[in-house]
Protein backbone atom coordinates (compact mmCIF):
# COMPACT_ATOMS: atom_id res chain seq x y z
CA UNK A 1 0.00 0.00 0.00
CA UNK A 2 2.83 2.42 0.92
CA UNK A 3 4.24 2.06 -2.58
CA UNK A 4 1.09 3.73 -3.92
CA UNK A 5 1.74 6.91 -1.85
CA UNK A 6 3.58 9.54 -3.89
CA UNK A 7 7.15 10.23 -2.70
CA UNK A 8 6.36 13.82 -1.75
CA UNK A 9 3.43 12.65 0.37
CA UNK A 10 5.61 10.02 2.09
CA UNK A 11 8.17 12.67 3.00
CA UNK A 12 5.45 14.87 4.48
CA UNK A 13 4.05 12.02 6.58
CA UNK A 14 7.53 11.09 7.81
CA UNK A 15 8.24 14.66 8.86
CA UNK A 16 4.89 14.86 10.65
CA UNK A 17 5.59 11.61 12.51
CA UNK A 18 9.00 12.85 13.61
CA UNK A 19 7.50 16.11 14.85
CA UNK A 20 4.77 14.29 16.78
CA UNK A 21 7.35 12.05 18.47
CA UNK A 22 9.47 15.05 19.45
CA UNK A 23 6.67 16.94 21.15
CA UNK A 24 5.56 13.77 22.92
CA UNK A 25 8.94 13.43 24.69
CA UNK A 26 8.83 14.60 28.32
CA UNK A 27 10.26 18.01 29.06
CA UNK A 28 12.84 16.45 31.40
CA UNK A 29 14.51 14.83 28.40
CA UNK A 30 15.37 18.22 26.93
CA UNK A 31 18.78 19.36 28.10
CA UNK A 32 19.05 22.93 29.30
CA UNK A 33 22.39 24.34 30.30
CA UNK A 34 23.68 27.66 31.59
CA UNK A 35 27.30 28.80 32.01
CA UNK A 36 29.32 26.26 33.95
CA UNK A 37 27.62 23.18 32.50
CA UNK A 38 28.40 20.89 29.57
CA UNK A 39 27.62 17.28 28.82
CA UNK A 40 30.72 16.31 30.80
CA UNK A 41 31.20 18.98 33.48
CA UNK A 42 29.46 21.04 36.17
CA UNK A 43 31.58 23.92 37.43
CA UNK A 44 30.97 25.31 40.95
CA UNK A 45 32.71 27.94 43.09
CA UNK A 46 33.39 28.09 46.83
CA UNK A 47 35.14 31.08 48.46
CA UNK A 48 36.95 29.89 51.60
CA UNK A 49 39.08 31.50 54.35
CA UNK A 50 42.26 29.62 53.54
CA UNK A 51 44.12 32.31 55.49
CA UNK A 52 43.17 34.98 58.00
CA UNK A 53 41.51 34.99 61.45
CA UNK A 54 39.11 32.09 60.83
CA UNK A 55 41.30 29.96 58.58
CA UNK A 56 40.52 26.96 60.79
CA UNK A 57 37.23 26.73 58.93
CA UNK A 58 39.07 26.06 55.65
CA UNK A 59 38.51 22.40 56.49
CA UNK A 60 34.94 22.92 55.19
CA UNK A 61 36.26 23.50 51.67
CA UNK A 62 38.80 20.70 51.87
CA UNK A 63 36.18 18.10 52.78
CA UNK A 64 33.71 19.40 50.18
CA UNK A 65 36.40 19.01 47.54
CA UNK A 66 37.12 15.48 48.74
CA UNK A 67 33.41 14.64 48.54
CA UNK A 68 33.21 15.65 44.88
CA UNK A 69 36.46 13.88 44.01
CA UNK A 70 34.98 10.64 45.27
CA UNK A 71 31.67 11.34 43.56
CA UNK A 72 33.46 11.97 40.27
CA UNK A 73 35.28 8.66 40.56
CA UNK A 74 31.88 6.98 40.83
CA UNK A 75 30.68 8.65 37.60
CA UNK A 76 29.74 12.12 38.76
CA UNK A 77 26.20 13.49 38.47
CA UNK A 78 24.32 12.39 35.37
CA UNK A 79 27.64 11.48 33.79
CA UNK A 80 29.05 14.95 34.47
CA UNK A 81 32.12 15.50 36.65
CA UNK A 82 31.90 18.29 39.21
CA UNK A 83 34.75 20.82 39.14
CA UNK A 84 34.89 22.70 42.43
CA UNK A 85 36.95 25.91 42.40
CA UNK A 86 38.09 27.14 45.82
CA UNK A 87 39.72 30.57 46.20
CA UNK A 88 40.94 32.24 49.39
CA UNK A 89 38.70 35.12 50.52
CA UNK A 90 40.39 35.50 53.94
CA UNK A 91 36.93 36.00 55.53
CA UNK A 92 37.25 39.58 54.25
CA UNK A 93 34.24 41.09 52.41
CA UNK A 94 36.31 43.01 49.81
CA UNK A 95 38.30 39.87 49.06
CA UNK A 96 35.10 37.84 48.79
CA UNK A 97 33.81 40.31 46.19
CA UNK A 98 37.05 39.95 44.25
CA UNK A 99 37.12 36.15 44.14
CA UNK A 100 33.39 35.82 43.43
CA UNK A 101 33.60 38.20 40.47
CA UNK A 102 36.45 36.05 39.15
CA UNK A 103 34.39 32.89 39.57
CA UNK A 104 31.30 34.33 37.89
CA UNK A 105 32.83 36.45 35.12
CA UNK A 106 36.04 34.59 34.27
CA UNK A 107 35.52 31.00 35.38
CA UNK A 108 31.81 31.05 34.46
CA UNK A 109 30.65 28.85 37.34
CA UNK A 110 27.07 27.60 37.45
CA UNK A 111 26.74 28.63 41.09
CA UNK A 112 28.68 29.34 44.24
CA UNK A 113 27.85 27.49 47.44
CA UNK A 114 28.93 26.76 50.98
CA UNK A 115 30.97 29.91 51.64
CA UNK A 116 31.34 31.20 55.18
CA UNK A 117 30.13 34.18 57.11
CA UNK A 118 27.49 36.87 57.24
CA UNK A 119 29.67 39.84 56.26
CA UNK A 120 31.38 38.14 53.28
CA UNK A 121 28.05 36.91 51.94
CA UNK A 122 26.39 40.28 52.48
CA UNK A 123 29.10 41.84 50.35
CA UNK A 124 28.16 39.68 47.34
CA UNK A 125 24.43 39.18 47.86
CA UNK A 126 23.26 42.05 45.66
CA UNK A 127 25.80 41.20 42.95
CA UNK A 128 24.73 37.55 42.83
CA UNK A 129 21.04 38.44 42.63
CA UNK A 130 21.63 41.09 39.97
CA UNK A 131 23.64 38.61 37.92
CA UNK A 132 21.07 35.87 38.65
CA UNK A 133 23.73 33.41 39.74
CA UNK A 134 22.79 31.03 42.60
CA UNK A 135 24.40 31.86 45.96
CA UNK A 136 23.52 28.59 47.65
CA UNK A 137 23.76 27.07 51.12
CA UNK A 138 25.88 29.84 52.56
CA UNK A 139 27.24 29.18 56.04
CA UNK A 140 25.19 31.82 57.80
CA UNK A 141 21.82 31.93 59.50
CA UNK A 142 21.29 35.69 59.22
CA UNK A 143 17.74 36.83 58.48
CA UNK A 144 18.80 38.99 55.53
CA UNK A 145 19.54 35.85 53.50
CA UNK A 146 16.00 34.55 54.05
CA UNK A 147 14.19 36.83 51.62
CA UNK A 148 12.78 34.99 48.62
CA UNK A 149 11.09 38.15 47.32
CA UNK A 150 14.13 40.46 47.29
CA UNK A 151 16.97 37.92 46.99
CA UNK A 152 15.61 34.74 45.37
CA UNK A 153 19.10 33.63 44.28
CA UNK A 154 20.39 33.45 47.88
CA UNK A 155 19.72 30.40 50.08
CA UNK A 156 21.14 30.04 53.62
CA UNK A 157 22.45 26.70 54.88
CA UNK A 158 22.42 27.20 58.64
CA UNK A 159 19.37 27.43 60.83
CA UNK A 160 18.13 30.88 61.77
CA UNK A 161 20.36 32.76 64.24
CA UNK A 162 17.23 34.24 65.77
CA UNK A 163 15.86 30.70 66.07
CA UNK A 164 18.97 29.70 68.01
CA UNK A 165 18.46 32.62 70.38
CA UNK A 166 14.84 31.64 70.95
CA UNK A 167 15.87 28.04 71.60
CA UNK A 168 18.37 29.19 74.22
CA UNK A 169 15.69 31.35 75.86
CA UNK A 170 13.32 28.38 76.16
CA UNK A 171 16.01 26.30 77.86
CA UNK A 172 17.04 29.15 80.17
CA UNK A 173 13.44 29.74 81.29
CA UNK A 174 12.90 26.03 81.93
CA UNK A 175 16.03 25.72 84.07
CA UNK A 176 16.66 29.18 85.56
CA UNK A 177 13.42 31.23 85.33
CA UNK A 178 14.91 34.19 87.23
CA UNK A 179 18.08 34.28 85.12
CA UNK A 180 20.29 37.33 84.75
CA UNK A 181 21.68 36.89 81.24
CA UNK A 182 24.90 38.34 79.84
CA UNK A 183 25.58 38.22 76.09
CA UNK A 184 29.00 38.15 74.43
CA UNK A 185 28.31 38.92 70.80
CA UNK A 186 30.24 39.31 67.57
CA UNK A 187 29.65 42.82 66.23
CA UNK A 188 27.72 41.74 63.15
CA UNK A 189 24.43 40.09 62.24
CA UNK A 190 25.44 36.84 63.96
CA UNK A 191 25.65 38.56 67.31
CA UNK A 192 22.73 40.92 66.80
CA UNK A 193 20.33 38.22 65.64
CA UNK A 194 21.17 35.70 68.36
CA UNK A 195 20.53 38.54 70.82
CA UNK A 196 17.26 39.45 69.11
CA UNK A 197 16.01 35.87 69.24
CA UNK A 198 17.06 35.59 72.88
CA UNK A 199 15.17 38.77 73.75
CA UNK A 200 12.12 37.55 71.84
CA UNK A 201 12.18 34.30 73.81
CA UNK A 202 12.52 36.08 77.15
CA UNK A 203 9.90 38.75 76.36
CA UNK A 204 7.03 38.93 78.80
CA UNK A 205 8.87 37.10 81.57
CA UNK A 206 8.66 38.73 84.95
CA UNK A 207 12.19 37.88 86.12
CA UNK A 208 14.55 36.48 83.48
CA UNK A 209 16.19 39.24 81.47
CA UNK A 210 19.33 40.33 79.65
CA UNK A 211 21.36 42.45 82.08
CA UNK A 212 24.56 43.04 80.07
CA UNK A 213 25.97 42.94 76.54
CA UNK A 214 29.51 43.16 75.20
CA UNK A 215 30.57 43.16 71.57
CA UNK A 216 33.82 42.28 69.80
CA UNK A 217 35.25 42.28 66.29
CA UNK A 218 36.23 38.99 64.68
CA UNK A 219 39.77 40.35 64.29
CA UNK A 220 40.17 41.26 68.00
CA UNK A 221 43.11 39.37 69.52
CA UNK A 222 41.21 38.53 72.73
CA UNK A 223 37.89 39.11 74.46
CA UNK A 224 39.27 39.06 78.00
CA UNK A 225 38.11 42.58 78.85
CA UNK A 226 34.59 41.87 77.56
CA UNK A 227 34.35 38.73 79.72
CA UNK A 228 35.47 40.67 82.80
CA UNK A 229 32.84 43.32 82.04
CA UNK A 230 30.09 40.71 81.76
CA UNK A 231 31.15 38.93 84.97
CA UNK A 232 30.90 42.22 86.84
CA UNK A 233 27.25 42.53 85.76
CA UNK A 234 26.30 39.80 88.24
CA UNK A 235 24.90 37.58 85.46
CA UNK A 236 24.39 33.89 86.16
CA UNK A 237 23.89 32.93 82.47
CA UNK A 238 26.30 33.66 79.61
CA UNK A 239 25.19 33.41 75.98
CA UNK A 240 28.02 33.51 73.43
CA UNK A 241 27.51 34.35 69.75
CA UNK A 242 30.91 33.94 68.14
CA UNK A 243 33.22 31.89 65.95
CA UNK A 244 35.11 28.97 67.48
CA UNK A 245 38.39 30.82 68.14
CA UNK A 246 36.70 33.58 70.15
CA UNK A 247 34.42 31.12 71.91
CA UNK A 248 37.47 29.18 73.13
CA UNK A 249 38.96 32.39 74.53
CA UNK A 250 35.72 33.32 76.30
CA UNK A 251 35.22 29.87 77.83
CA UNK A 252 38.80 29.80 79.10
CA UNK A 253 38.67 33.33 80.55
CA UNK A 254 35.34 32.67 82.25
CA UNK A 255 36.81 29.66 84.03
CA UNK A 256 40.04 31.48 84.92
CA UNK A 257 37.99 34.23 86.60
CA UNK A 258 36.16 31.65 88.70
CA UNK A 259 32.87 32.75 87.14
CA UNK A 260 30.45 29.84 86.81
CA UNK A 261 27.41 30.92 84.82
CA UNK A 262 25.29 28.56 82.76
CA UNK A 263 26.90 28.88 79.31
CA UNK A 264 25.25 28.74 75.89
CA UNK A 265 27.15 28.78 72.59
CA UNK A 266 25.82 29.17 69.05
CA UNK A 267 25.93 26.16 66.73
CA UNK A 268 28.59 27.42 64.30
CA UNK A 269 31.14 27.82 67.11
CA UNK A 270 30.36 24.68 69.09
CA UNK A 271 33.25 22.58 67.79
CA UNK A 272 34.91 20.10 70.13
CA UNK A 273 38.18 20.40 68.21
CA UNK A 274 38.14 24.15 67.47
CA UNK A 275 36.48 25.56 70.61
CA UNK A 276 36.17 23.18 73.56
CA UNK A 277 39.58 21.50 73.38
CA UNK A 278 41.50 24.78 72.87
CA UNK A 279 39.61 26.28 75.84
CA UNK A 280 40.33 23.17 77.90
CA UNK A 281 37.99 20.20 77.99
CA UNK A 282 37.39 20.50 81.72
CA UNK A 283 36.77 24.26 81.48
CA UNK A 284 34.31 23.68 78.61
CA UNK A 285 32.37 20.97 80.40
CA UNK A 286 28.68 21.84 80.65
CA UNK A 287 28.48 24.27 77.71
CA UNK A 288 25.09 23.95 76.00
CA UNK A 289 24.60 24.32 72.26
CA UNK A 290 22.75 22.94 69.27
CA UNK A 291 23.99 20.24 66.90
CA UNK A 292 22.99 18.73 63.58
CA UNK A 293 25.64 16.14 62.72
CA UNK A 294 27.39 13.14 64.22
CA UNK A 295 30.78 13.98 65.69
CA UNK A 296 33.10 11.65 63.76
CA UNK A 297 35.32 10.67 66.71
CA UNK A 298 32.52 10.25 69.25
CA UNK A 299 32.36 6.85 70.93
CA UNK A 300 28.60 7.03 70.49
CA UNK A 301 29.02 6.75 66.72
CA UNK A 302 32.08 4.51 66.67
CA UNK A 303 30.41 1.76 64.64
CA UNK A 304 27.96 3.88 62.69
CA UNK A 305 28.17 3.07 58.93
CA UNK A 306 27.80 6.73 57.93
CA UNK A 307 30.63 7.80 60.22
CA UNK A 308 32.84 4.96 59.00
CA UNK A 309 32.18 6.01 55.39
CA UNK A 310 33.06 9.62 56.27
CA UNK A 311 36.32 8.59 57.94
CA UNK A 312 37.20 6.46 54.91
CA UNK A 313 36.62 9.48 52.65
CA UNK A 314 39.08 11.53 54.69
CA UNK A 315 41.62 8.73 54.66
CA UNK A 316 41.52 8.31 50.89
CA UNK A 317 40.73 11.81 49.60
CA UNK A 318 41.67 14.31 52.34
CA UNK A 319 44.44 12.72 54.42
CA UNK A 320 45.62 16.11 55.75
CA UNK A 321 42.23 16.80 57.41
CA UNK A 322 42.04 16.06 61.13
CA UNK A 323 39.19 13.57 61.47
CA UNK A 324 38.45 14.83 64.98
CA UNK A 325 37.59 18.29 63.63
CA UNK A 326 33.83 18.06 63.33
CA UNK A 327 33.68 21.21 61.23
CA UNK A 328 34.79 19.05 58.33
CA UNK A 329 31.42 17.33 58.53
CA UNK A 330 29.80 20.65 57.63
CA UNK A 331 31.80 20.61 54.39
CA UNK A 332 30.65 17.05 53.78
CA UNK A 333 27.00 17.93 54.36
CA UNK A 334 26.97 21.09 52.26
CA UNK A 335 28.60 19.18 49.38
CA UNK A 336 26.13 16.31 49.75
CA UNK A 337 23.21 18.76 49.71
CA UNK A 338 24.59 20.51 46.62
CA UNK A 339 24.95 17.12 44.92
CA UNK A 340 21.35 16.30 45.88
CA UNK A 341 20.15 19.51 44.22
CA UNK A 342 22.14 18.89 41.02
CA UNK A 343 20.85 15.33 40.83
CA UNK A 344 17.26 16.48 41.34
CA UNK A 345 17.67 19.14 38.65
CA UNK A 346 18.30 16.39 36.09
CA UNK A 347 19.18 17.72 32.63
CA UNK A 348 17.71 21.15 33.35
CA UNK A 349 20.92 22.57 34.75
CA UNK A 350 19.93 26.16 34.18
CA UNK A 351 20.76 28.52 36.99
CA UNK A 352 17.09 29.26 37.56
CA UNK A 353 16.12 25.61 37.91
CA UNK A 354 19.00 24.88 40.26
CA UNK A 355 17.90 27.85 42.37
CA UNK A 356 14.30 26.59 42.43
CA UNK A 357 15.30 23.09 43.50
CA UNK A 358 17.60 24.45 46.23
CA UNK A 359 14.76 26.62 47.55
CA UNK A 360 12.21 23.80 47.80
CA UNK A 361 13.85 21.01 49.80
CA UNK A 362 11.44 18.42 51.13
CA UNK A 363 12.65 16.69 54.31
CA UNK A 364 16.02 15.69 52.88
CA UNK A 365 17.94 13.20 55.02
CA UNK A 366 21.70 13.27 54.40
CA UNK A 367 24.37 10.88 55.71
CA UNK A 368 26.00 12.14 58.95
CA UNK A 369 22.93 14.06 60.14
CA UNK A 370 21.80 13.26 63.68
CA UNK A 371 18.63 11.19 64.04
CA UNK A 372 15.57 13.37 63.49
CA UNK A 373 17.48 16.23 61.84
CA UNK A 374 16.27 17.02 58.32
CA UNK A 375 16.77 19.61 55.58
CA UNK A 376 13.65 21.42 54.36
CA UNK A 377 12.91 24.91 53.09
CA UNK A 378 10.54 27.01 51.02
CA UNK A 379 9.98 30.61 50.00
CA UNK A 380 8.55 31.30 53.47
CA UNK A 381 11.74 30.06 55.21
CA UNK A 382 14.82 29.43 53.09
CA UNK A 383 17.11 28.18 55.89
CA UNK A 384 18.07 24.61 54.97
CA UNK A 385 18.11 23.12 58.48
CA UNK A 386 14.57 22.39 59.57
CA UNK A 387 15.51 20.90 62.95
CA UNK A 388 18.41 20.85 65.44
CA UNK A 389 19.41 18.78 68.46
CA UNK A 390 20.13 20.51 71.81
CA UNK A 391 23.41 19.18 73.27
CA UNK A 392 25.70 19.60 76.29
CA UNK A 393 29.47 19.07 76.25
CA UNK A 394 30.42 16.41 78.81
CA UNK A 395 34.17 17.02 78.69
CA UNK A 396 34.70 14.56 75.85
CA UNK A 397 31.76 14.79 73.46
CA UNK A 398 28.31 16.31 72.99
CA UNK A 399 25.43 14.60 74.80
CA UNK A 400 21.86 14.96 73.50
CA UNK A 401 19.79 17.21 75.72
CA UNK A 402 16.08 16.54 75.23
CA UNK A 403 14.26 16.03 71.92
CA UNK A 404 15.13 17.47 68.51
CA UNK A 405 13.79 21.02 68.11
CA UNK A 406 11.84 22.11 65.04
CA UNK A 407 13.40 25.37 63.87
CA UNK A 408 10.75 26.43 61.38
Amino acid sequence: MNSRIPPARRRTLAALAAFTLAVALPAAAQKKYDPGVTDTEIKLGMPMPLSGPVSGYSVVGKVAQAYFKKLNEAGGIGGRKVSLLIYDDQYSPPKTVEVVRRMVEEDQVLAIFGNLGTAPNTAIQRYMNTKKVPQLFIQSGAAQFDDAAKSPWTVPFLGSYQGEGRAFARHILANRPDAKVAVLMQNDDLGREVLKGLQQGLAGQAKAKVVAQATFEVTDPTVDSQVVQLKNSGADVLVMAATARTAAQAIRKTADLGWQPDRYLNFAAASVKMAFEPAGAEKSKGVISLAVYKEPMSQRWGRDPEVLAYLELLKTHAPDVDASNGSGVSGYLVAALMAHVLQAAGDDLSRDNVRRVASNLKDVRLPMLLPGVLMANSASDLHAYASMQPVRFNGIELDPLGPVLQMK
